[in-house]
């Protein structure tokens, strides 16, 4: 615990504070339209977070991440509608199977030299690869989708994750704060010091004696099974899994905006990412269509436009930024 708050200036602690103590009682305060937008935001800083692990901190530049949620979604949801499985005990399958799976691209593209651009389209292969697969799975509903039983919304059912929204955003808040809290230990860790040499400089790293094959096959087996997670909520959230939903390139880039947008490699730019973008985004969708206007791919249009803007004048992203002006910074 100590080490988590080692560093930080008093008005950093009082401001992060104060923002936990917003997000905790806002469910209480807001109507269900927006606490619906905050879950969703939630889970875009959790998943956030997960990327920024092998992107961020590594250096490993995954275009497929959705590849591990629907995984872990599928993996979860299957053994709660077919056989009855706890979805608890779901996760557990949901993250050896997205660390399996993570360790075989890790294998494939570390082993054979496959890195930068060609590494991330790799992951976009494989993610492609498993979303024709279970497009043609009958037994998963192949393309007609996999529903899970909808919640009784009246009782919170913790256990089997059935409830109201304000259940699974007490949820998602609370996996933000654990991964917060891992990803600053991971950062303080040799684990993490490795990582930020191998991204910086792979050949200086591997010329240190640091064993870049092992720590990148780490990087990209902890994102990925952290992913899992993401993907087991957003199956007992949405109650519903459609592979050319969950598995598509744009659910990968939804992932990865926030930590570009909020401050690629820290440990705060994912969630303010994910607080920027997705109000944002889904506030425009809602003004247009109050507005009668009716602008396919709008979204993307503004991702981009976003992403750009952020790129020209804010290259390190929002978070940064915003610490230096407001005196947030870490003490060295």
């Amino acid at each position: 615990m100590n080490m988590l708050f080692d560093g930080l200036p008093r008005r950093a602690l009082v401001a992060l504070g104060l923002f936990l103590a917003v997000l905790l009682v806002a469910p209480w305060l807001v109507n269900a339209y927006i606490l619906s937008l905050l879950v969703v935001v939630l889970y875009f800083a959790y998943a956030g977070q997960a990327w920024n692990v092998m992107m961020g901190f590594a250096g490993q530049l995954s275009l497929g991440h959705s590849l591990y949620v629907g995984l872990g979604a599928y993996a979860a949801a299957m053994m709660f509608t077919k056989f009855g499985v706890n979805p608890w005990v779901g996760l557990l399958v949901a993250v050896a199977t997205t660390t399996a799976m993570g360790a075989i691209i890790g294998f494939l593209a570390f082993r054979f030299g496959i890195g930068g651009v060609y590494f991330a389209i790799l992951t976009i292969a494989f993610s492609e690869f498993v979303r024709v697969g279970f497009d043609h799975w009958p037994w998963l509903g192949g393309s007609g989708g996999l529903f899970l039983p909808v919640a009784n919304l009246s009782s919170n059912d913790l256990l089997n994750l059935r409830g109201a929204p304000i259940m699974f955003y007490y949820v998602m808040l609370a996996m933000c704060v654990a991964a917060l809290g891992f990803c600053r230990w991971l950062l303080g860790s040799r684990l993490g010091y490795y990582w930020q040499a191998i991204r910086e400089n792979e050949d200086a790293a591997a010329a240190l004696g640091i064993p870049v094959f092992r720590y990148k096959m780490i990087a990209v087996m902890l994102s990925s099974a952290m992913t899992a997670f993401a993907g087991v909520f957003y199956a007992f959230y949405y109650n519903n899994l459609f592979p050319e939903q969950i598995f598509s390139m744009g659910r990968s880039i939804e992932i990865i905006l926030g930590p570009i947008i909020g401050g690629l490699g820290t440990l705060i730019g994912p969630i303010v990412g994910a607080f920027v973008l997705t109000p944002l985004a889904d506030g425009l969708s809602e003004l247009l269509q109050w507005a009668g206007i009716d602008v396919p791919g709008v979204k993307q249009v503004f991702y981009g436009i976003c992403l750009l803007l952020v790129v020209v004048f804010l290259p390190n992203g929002i978070w940064p930024m915003l610490a230096r002006r407001l005196g947030l910074e870490r003490e060295h």
